[in-house]
């Protein structure tokens, strides 16, 4: 099958573009993509700014998890989120102060927000500037969700407190990153398709 077949079929993502002609081969193909997110979201993880009045940092973990779950799909981006996760636990350098941080929840929400992501990509929520800006608010919403009540938690702040700290300071830079993405992952669609 072609790559332009693949691209005009429902149910793929960007990764399902790679070839792989056995069963094997897409299995080792699918492990080497679920490490490769991982690294990359570790990798992002070092991209890292702090915020006065926050212990929560500006890091590229978020956007980069958010791409790993639309690039790979739901299965794939949630087991390399999961391989982030774990890999951070056991003292990969990943998290801002570790897994007993205030800020492990985002971690924890990014995880479900890139298998979310993931399935909206099977869907086409990446193909148009609309449609990917739509999901990566919603995978940033997701990410929120969850972190910021940890947040409150974990910190002992008030659910008010813990919105000004975790997630006001933060708007700004995931419209960003959105926007970004509204580039970039319809413009991967497009060259992939012209390569078809």
């Amino acid at each position: 099958m072609s790559t332009a077949a693949v691209t005009s079929r429902p149910g793929t993502v960007l990764a399902d573009l790679l070839p792989a002609s056995t069963v094997t081969r897409a299995r080792l193909r699918d492990a080497a993509l679920v490490v490769g997110g991982a690294a990359l979201t570790g990798l992002a993880a070092q991209l890292s700014v702090p915020v006065p009045g926050s212990p929560v940092p500006v890091t590229g973990q978020t956007f980069a998890a958010l791409l790993v779950g639309a690039s790979l799909g739901a299965g794939r981006g949630f087991f390399s989120l999961a391989l982030y996760t774990l890999a951070g636990m056991a003292g990969m350098p990943w998290f801002a102060d570790g897994a007993g941080s205030p800020s492990f929840g985002y971690v924890l929400g990014m995880l479900l927000a890139a298998t979310v992501v993931g399935a909206l990509a099977r869907r086409g929520g990446d193909r148009g500037v609309l449609r990917t800006a739509g999901t990566m608010v919603l995978g940033s919403a997701i990410i929120y969700a969850v972190g910021v009540p940890y947040l409150a938690l974990a910190a002992h702040l008030s659910f008010g407190e813990a919105v000004a700290a975790g997630l006001v300071p933060f708007l700004i830079g995931d419209a960003v990153k959105a926007a970004l993405a509204m580039g970039a992952l319809p413009a991967a669609w497009k060259l992939a398709g012209r390569r078809g």
